[in-house]
């Protein structure tokens, strides 16, 4: 498939609305400048344009398959995997130390965003090692880091992680996988894993996977996990790739979508292990790889949604029919497909401006350890995750409306997209569990840091009157609105903030995109970015007012059916 890297927009996003001039201002990411950034992005991009949209397809019509207990990859993605390690891509901010980039996690985002559009299948594997890189630049023991972190950041290697059980989903600390002492350093785990992610594969020479299992004796709940790194193959003395490990596939899953990436069934058999982090620590090491995903989950949905854009976008551009309003004789002058494209880019505007925000706040909690950065990026790690999948499910839904009755017709490619980016809304924690914890983790602070970014957006609001003043009026009232239910949630107990934890995130979203459109119609005067602002200010930010009278509802009407009302 056809692919388009907007390298110019994220150009645009970093100058002019997130931000990165200030994380390049650091000592700590002082050598990303501009044309360090801008070199970085147009090579992404080439790669992304050359070598990763051509597998999009093959992925989809040839998947994964489990061969003799081997992983047997769809057509090209060994080269495809083997070009994104060259060319650095997976430690792109990685520890120098080790091989890495040590670039912002900003720019990082963007490539990964890119890669997304381009292959989804084949982006999800970069992404699950940059996850546990990261983990065990934070939790792992020296002898670990210098043995694992360069292969890893080199791509010789690649990494997973490993949560999920069959009895035990969303529910972590019902897991049962056991970790037992071999009284020399290591542990012998034994336990069923599903829905791992890449669990194995036929181009890199091994597979490291960080695995939560429970030492005998240790608490229930999640107090009682630990973390553990269990590789496919055990490392001899020289660090060289030895003998197999006592682990497995079992088995692929049967997806609807992302045909490309194996997603498996692993089973551990006293498999050797090394404890990364402390005993017990396992949900605080996981939770680093986690919010690494998260983000990177939410940039994979804002991906997704830019290829099926593009791909709309080319058929509406292409096929004629009916009687038209506009010059092309094409249905893109036709009203409501005009309607769904401006909708589709501008949700994609708004969605990775949100994302980039985060990144900058990941990048400036790196750079300079405050704690009001800190606060920030965890506030916004579960907007930019849950915002960012579900439009790139709706995106890629519309897409296929475009293509009207050839939407639904394989051959096209435009039903891919939506089979692929499903998922994202479901895995490294579901959109509601994104909601919950919104509402709840991130408002222990009794909404301090919701309230300083609700400042600096009514900030930016105000100074934009003098050009726009209808559209930052909106922006400014849409902000206080949710600033005032943002106080009412605060007061409630845990179920009633529960019940309005979704409209409450898509309103949070509504604003913080309108803020993304506005700064940039202000940096872009009569362009095209103040014509997509006015669209989505005028058009999408007024589902704000619906969306927190849904999320000051309460729960009464959410809890009054009982179990057995629900199937009469």
């Amino acid at each position: 498939m056809s692919y388009r890297a907007p390298v110019d927009e994220y150009s645009f996003l970093f100058d002019h609305v997130v931000g990165l001039d200030q994380v390049v201002a650091t000592e700590r990411f002082s050598e990303a400048s501009k044309d360090v950034t801008s070199a970085i992005l147009q090579e992404a991009g080439k790669l992304c344009e050359e070598i990763m949209a051509p597998l999009q397809r093959p992925g989809d019509l040839h998947p994964a398959r489990l061969e003799n207990g081997v992983v047997r990859t769809s057509p090209g993605f060994g080269d495809g995997y083997k070009a994104i390690a060259e060319g650095g891509w997976i430690g792109m901010s990685a520890d120098p130390e080790y091989g890495g980039m040590g670039l912002p996690m900003a720019l990082t985002s963007a490539v990964n965003e890119m890669m997304s559009a381009a292959c989804l299948s084949l982006q999800l594997a970069p992404l699950m090692s940059q996850g546990q890189i990261e983990a065990l630049e934070h939790h792992a023991s020296d002898a670990i880091k210098d043995l694992y972190l360069p292969k890893l950041i080199s791509g010789e290697w690649s990494g997973t992680m490993n949560l999920t059980e069959p009895q035990a989903g969303s529910d972590v600390g019902a897991l049962t996988t056991k970790a037992e002492d071999n009284g020399d350093g290591t542990y012998a785990i034994t336990g069923q894993k599903i829905y791992i992610s890449w669990g194995d594969n036929d181009f890199t020479e091994n597979v490291c996977h960080l695995v939560l299992a429970r030492i005998p004796g240790a608490p229930a709940g999640t107090k009682g996990i630990s973390l553990f790194l269990v590789p496919r193959n055990l490392p001899d003395e020289n660090g060289n790739v030895g003998v197999a490990n006592s682990l497995k596939v079992v088995s692929l899953e049967h997806k609807m979508g992302l045909n490309g990436s194996p997603t498996c069934v692993m089973q551990y058999d006293g498999a050797k292990g090394w404890m990364v982090g402390p005993e017990g620590g396992g949900m605080a090491a996981m939770f680093t790889m986690m919010n690494n995903a998260r983000l990177g989950v939410g940039g994979q949905g804002v991906g997704a949604a830019e290829g099926a854009y593009q791909h709309a976008l080319n058929y509406a551009l292409d096929r004629k029919q009916g009687k038209t309003e506009g010059s092309t004789g094409t249905i893109i002058d036709h009203a409501d497909v005009r309607r769904m494209l401006m909708t589709m880019r501008a949700e994609i505007y708004a969605a990775r401006g949100i994302a980039l925000m985060c990144a900058v706040a990941i990048d400036m909690t790196t750079a300079t350890g405050e704690e009001a950065w800190k606060r920030r990026a965890a506030l916004l790690t579960p907007v930019a995750k849950a915002f960012g999948t579900d439009i790139g499910n709706e995106v890629a839904h519309m897409g296929i409306q475009v293509h009207g009755g050839m939407g639904v017709i394989e051959e096209t490619g435009a039903a891919q997209y939506a089979r692929d980016v499903r998922v994202t809304t479901i895995y490294e924690g579901t959109n509601g569990i994104q909601a919950m914890d919104l509402v709840a983790r991130k408002m222990i602070d009794g909404g301090e840091a919701a309230g300083r970014l609700f400042d600096e957006i009514e900030a930016a609001a105000e100074e934009a009157r003098a050009v726009f003043p209808d559209l930052a009026e909106a922006v400014w009232q849409a902000s206080e609105s949710l600033r005032e239910t943002t106080e009412w949630m605060i007061e409630q107990n845990h179920r009633v903030r529960f019940s309005g934890a979704v409209p409450y995130l898509r309103a949070f979203a509504r604003v913080l995109g309108a803020h993304v459109h506005l700064t940039s119609a202000v940096a872009d005067k009569g362009g095209v970015r103040e014509k997509l602002a006015r669209f989505y200010i005028l058009r999408m930010l007024p589902e704000n007012t619906g969306l927190l009278a849904q999320a000051q509802s309460g729960d009464y009407d959410v809890f009054s059916l009982n179990a057995e009302e629900f199937a009469t």
